[in-house]
C-alpha cells in the first residue's frame, strides 16, 4: 500500500508513537511518506530509528507561513508565480477563502498545498494522526492536492480544547467525509461520539509501543542508594508536573534521600524552575530537558518508580492515553498516575502501580511514600505492569490490526452501514475494551 502520514511536527521527540508506526508500516513493505510542519526548535534530538529507516528522506514540509502579514502577501505572490505552472487548478482551489474554516489564517491553505504540487500525490490510505491534521487533510483532499482514503486518529488534545475554542461541531464536515476514525482509549471514543462522530465509523486503536525495546527489569533499592522518581512528560499544564513537585516536597521531609528527574521540555519550564528554588528542591529535582528515545531507556533502567500525575488543563486540554505510563510499565517500574481521562485504561490500579484524583497532592505523597517505604512491591508490580503492556499494547499486534483496517477501508470504502464500532469484525479492538 501506499500511504500518507499527516503529523504536526516530524520528527518530534514527544511522539514516539506515530515514529512506531511509520516504522511498523515500512517493515511490513509498505510506502510510507509524511508531511508535516518543519520544527527548529528539537531539530537536534531524535530518535535513532530516524536514521535507520532514513525517515528524514520520506518528509515533505508544508511551506512556512511569515507572520508579518505583508511579508506574507509578497510570499504568497512569489509562490503563485514559483508554482503556478505546476498544478494551476490546485492553487487555485486553495485560495478559496470560503472554503477554509474559520480557525485557518488566510492563505494558509496555499502553504498546505506547497509539497504536493508537480507531483502524483495519489494514495491508498491518508492517516491523519489528531482531529486538526484530519481538517487539513480533508481541505486537501477537496482541492484535489492529495487523494485516498480519509483516516483520522483522535488523540486527546483535538477532542478536548481545540472544540472548545472552536466550536463543538469543527469536526462536522471531518466526520462525514472521513472514511474511519481511530481513538485511543474509551475516554476519547465517548468525546469523538458526542462531538458528532457515528459509531460505525469508530474503531478503539490504542497507542503501542516497541516491546523488544524495553526490557523487564528487577527493581530493588542498594544500601544507601537513592530512590530515583522519574516522570517523562511536556512541561504543560495537563502534565500535572506542579503536583508531582509538591508532592515530592512532602515526601522529601521523611525521605531526604530521593533524587525527581523529570524529562522533557515546554512552555512551563520557567514556572517549574521557580517552583523547585521557592520548595527548596534543587538538590532533589532535576530538569533534564528533551531526551531520544535511547536516552529514555537509560533513564527507565536506572529508575525505580514512576510518576504522571496529569490533570485537566484550564483551557479543556486532556491526557489521551499517556503512552510514557506503558513504557515505564514495559521497563518493569512501578507507577504512579491520576484517575484521569483514558489513563484507567492503561493502568492496572493496586497491581502495577496506584491512581489517585487529580491534584491530590497529599494523595500522591500518601502512594509515593508507600512505595518508597516497600521496596519489596516494586517487582511484582513491574512482572504485572509488563504482562499488561505485552497483552494490549505491544506495536507488532497493533500495526497489524491497523494495516488490517486499511485494507477494509480500501476494499469496502468505509466499514459496513449499520455496524457500530462494536460489530466490527472480531480481532479489532472495541471500544468498550
Amino acid at each position: 500500500m501506499k500511504i500518507a502520514i499527516l503529523v504536526t511536527h516530524f520528527p518530534a521527540v514527544s511522539q514516539t508513537f506515530i515514529l512506531n508506526q511509520i516504522t511498523g508500516l515500512i517493515k511490513r513493505g509498505h510506502e510510507v511518506d509524511i508531511y508535516a510542519f518543519r520544527d527548529r526548535e528539537i531539530a537536534n534530538k531524535v530518535h535513532s530509528d530516524v536514521d535507520k529507516y532514513s525517515l528524514l528522506h520520506r518528509i515533505h514540509y508544508y511551506g512556512t507561513m511569515p507572520k508579518n502579514k505583508f511579508l506574507l502577501v509578497l510570499k504568497s505572490l512569489g509562490l503563485l508565480l514559483t508554482h503556478g505552472y505546476k498544478a494551476p487548478v490546485i492553487l487555485l482551489r486553495s485560495l478559496n477563502f470560503f472554503k477554509s474554516p474559520k480557525h485557518f489564517r488566510p492563505l494558509s491553505l496555499l502553504y498546505l498545498a506547497i509539497p504536493f504540487l508537480g507531483k502524483q500525490a495519489s494514495y491508498d490510505i491518508i492517516h491523519c494522526h489528531f482531529g486538526t491534521n484530519g481538517l487539513r487533510g480533508a481541505l486537501l483532499r477537496d482541492i484535489g492536492a492529495i487523494n485516498g482514503k480519509l483516516i483520522v486518529t483522535f488523540h486527546g488534545h483535538d477532542v478536548n480544547s481545540f472544540p472548545r475554542q472552536h466550536g463543538a461541531d469543527v469536526y462536522k464536515e471531518l466526520f462525514q467525509k472521513g472514511e474511519l476514525h481511530t481513538v485511543n482509549t474509551r475516554f476519547t471514543a465517548g468525546k469523538v461520539v458526542a462531538l458528532g462522530c457515528p459509531e460505525n465509523k469508530l474503531v478503539k486503536l490504542p497507542v503501542g509501543l516497541d516491546i523488544s525495546k524495553y526490557t523487564l527489569q528487577e527493581r530493588k533499592l542498594c544500601p544507601g542508594e537513592s530512590v530515583k522518581i522519574v516522570t517523562v512528560a511536556r512541561l504543560v499544564e495537563k502534565k500535572g508536573i506542579e503536583y508531582a513537585i509538591r508532592a515530592v516536597a512532602k515526601v522529601v521531609k521523611s525521605y531526604p534521600n530521593i533524587v525527581y528527574q523529570i524529562a522533557g521540555d515546554g512552555p512551563l519550564r520557567e514556572a517549574i524552575e521557580n517552583l523547585i528554588m521557592e520548595l527548596d528542591l534543587s538538590n532533589n529535582v532535576k530538569l533534564l530537558g528533551w531526551m531520544t528515545q535511547d536516552e529514555l531507556l537509560q533513564l527507565y533502567a536506572d529508575a525505580h518508580i514512576f510518576v504522571l500525575s496529569s490533570v485537566t488543563a484550564a483551557n479543556g486540554d486532556q491526557e489521551g492515553q499517556g503512552l510514557v505510563l506503558q513504557e515505564a510499565q514495559a521497563m518493569g517500574l512501578p507507577v504512579l498516575s491520576t484517575l484521569h481521562n483514558g489513563i484507567p485504561d492503561g493502568v492496572l490500579d493496586g497491581q502495577s502501580g496506584f491512581l489517585v484524583p487529580e491534584r491530590d497532592v497529599n494523595a500522591l505523597a500518601e502512594k509515593l511514600s508507600y512505595l518508597i517505604e516497600h521496596p519489596q512491591v516494586w517487582s511484582d508490580m513491574g512482572r504485572a505492569g509488563r504482562t499488561y503492556v505485552e497483552k494490549h499494547y505491544d506495536i507488532d499486534r497493533l500495526n497489524e490490526w491497523l494495516v488490517e483496517i486499511y485494507r477494509k477501508v480500501i476494499d469496502l470504502g468505509r466499514f459496513q452501514q449499520g455496524h457500530n464500532s462494536r460489530s466490527v469484525s472480531p480481532g479489532y479492538p472495541q471500544i468498550q475494551n
